[in-house]
């Protein structure tokens, strides 16, 4: 399965950023990717711009394309290394403002920011410059945290009074417990998990199933593609129009968003005036990945974006061939959360390289494979690579790494590899979940049991019942016109 995308060392934000740095009092608007389509499959493109706010409500445009700003923002490098020796609070104002300054006077997104992010952002040095970031310190101990917390935030905040939001969201793990437990208890909005029965870890099923209140989990007899393809359905179903659905995946650019800070926070901390940086970010659905290639735009200096995936090895392929093809079923691999045949987040770096893809993985127009290239290395990491992985980097680091981040770890050794050694600059792999949700594991290859953070203690204690449905977007349907409604 292993895979590997050429590569070179970037030269920091394209011309088309720096043509747009001049343009920071542009408004921003949101467009679809599939505004292109014209004659495809009887859709309708939309060719229309909304603004942040109506496209954080909406979630997904209406042709089932995904919205994209423009223009992109952009930050100087000094506004950012000011932010060093800072909470992180101070990084996700800088950023947020530069998207929502139209959207939300300076104080609110403060509040939205102070409130969202309560918690540490550990930045480890594991040797010479090679960091790891732990995104895992959150209340569902997982990446996901950042993004969801914000947005409910913003939500809340940018609802309209009276009308009831429906959040339906699909997860290959973390995803919806992030979400469910941010959006837990927020007044006039519902959320509706999906998730792949039989391939979430027995944690993560405690997770969902417990969160309770507005909060419900479906549990759906198939795989996260299908869950995935539901959501997509449903969204674009206007007979469910009446039940103000809205989404809190990363097709979501509310998820975006907040996902695009810890980037520019761990450049703050670790880089040096003048440096660039790596980051390894271990890809499933690509929404990670797509901040850390939104910040580089916003001016960011990334010398690369390394995008490991396990044997769901997709893109890749790709990066190698030039020729797109979907993982069709998706493969199930220890890195669960990462279990994505055709991510969603794909559409938007189509667009953002000058190609199209639709939701169902048929490229409309391919992007710009070169400077893909350039910016861009992935590989697939196996199975077997990530459990050595897991072993060698506690052996020789003690460092615990549970399988999404060795995924990550292993995909910057490749990448060190081929580049023929160290290089001097930071880099960055991002751990994304907590190892003690994955104990089994854990304990089968090092014979360890991994320390339970607090906000995994009281899982247990918990009780609750998920909705069982099959794969099937009739069943899906009848559910939600049963259950939901529009209007508080």
């Amino acid at each position: 399965w292993r895979t590997t995308g050429s590569f070179s060392i970037s030269s920091g934000p394209t011309a088309r950023n720096r043509s747009q740095r001049g343009k920071r009092m542009t408004k921003i608007l949101y467009y679809s990717t599939n505004r292109r389509l014209e004659g495809v499959g009887g859709l309708t493109p939309f060719t229309g711009q909304v603004s942040f706010r109506e496209a954080l409500i909406r979630g997904q445009a209406p042709d089932e394309g995904l919205f994209m700003p423009e223009p992109i923002p952009t930050l100087a490098v000094s506004e950012v290394l000011a932010c060093k020796g800072r909470p992180y609070p101070e990084t996700a104002l800088l950023v947020a403002e530069a998207f929502l300054k139209d959207e939300l006077p300076r104080e609110a997104i403060r509040q939205v920011v102070d409130d969202a992010y309560n918690f540490d952002v550990p930045l480890e040095r594991v040797h010479d410059r090679v960091y790891i970031m732990r995104l895992d310190r959150g209340p569902t101990a997982s990446f996901k945290d950042f993004a969801a917390r914000m947005m409910a935030r913003l939500m809340s905040r940018l609802r309209d009074p009276g009308r009831r939001l429906n959040v339906l969201v699909a997860t290959s793990g973390d995803t919806g417990s992030a979400v469910g437990e941010a959006f837990k208890g927020v007044e006039g909005i519902g959320v509706y998990i999906l998730y792949p029965r039989n391939e979430v870890s027995g944690m993560q099923k405690k997770q969902l199933d417990t969160i309770g209140g507005n909060v419900l989990a479906l549990s759906v007899d198939g795989k996260f593609d299908d869950c995935q393809n539901l959501v997509k359905q449903a969204f674009a179903d206007p007979g469910l129009a009446g039940l103000n659905l809205t989404s809190a995946n990363s097709i979501n650019f509310g998820r975006i968003l907040p996902q695009s800070i810890y980037y520019v926070y761990a450049y703050a901390q670790l880089a040096a005036p003048g440096e660039e940086i790596v980051f390894s970010v271990p890809s499933g659905n690509f929404g990670n990945a797509l901040g850390c290639e939104y910040a580089r735009r916003m001016g960011l200096p990334v010398r690369m974006l390394v995008m490991p995936t396990n044997e769901n090895d997709e893109f890749p392929n790709y990066l190698r061939t030039g020729v797109y093809r979907k993982v069709s079923p998706s493969r199930a691999c220890l890195s669960n959360a990462m279990n994505v045949g055709h991510p969603s987040n794909l559409a938007r770096f189509f667009e953002l390289y000058g190609g199209t893809v639709d939701r169902t993985g048929i490229v409309h127009a391919y992007p710009d494979l070169a400077e893909m290239r350039r910016r861009i290395f992935s590989v697939s990491v196996s199975d077997e690579e990530t459990k050595e992985t897991i072993r060698r980097v506690w052996e020789r680091h003690r460092v615990l790494l549970e399988p999404h981040g060795a995924v990550g770890w292993r995909g910057l050794e490749h990448y060190l590899e081929a580049c023929c050694g160290p290089i001097a600059e930071p880099c960055v792999c991002l751990e994304t979940a907590h190892p003690a949700k994955f104990p089994d594991e854990i304990i089968e290859l090092l014979g360890i049991t991994p320390e339970v953070p607090q906000s995994m203690r009281d899982l247990e204690k918990r009780t609750g019942e998920p909705v069982d449905l099959p794969a099937d977007y009739g069943r899906l349907r009848a559910f939600l016109l049963d259950t939901l409604r529009g209007t508080e």
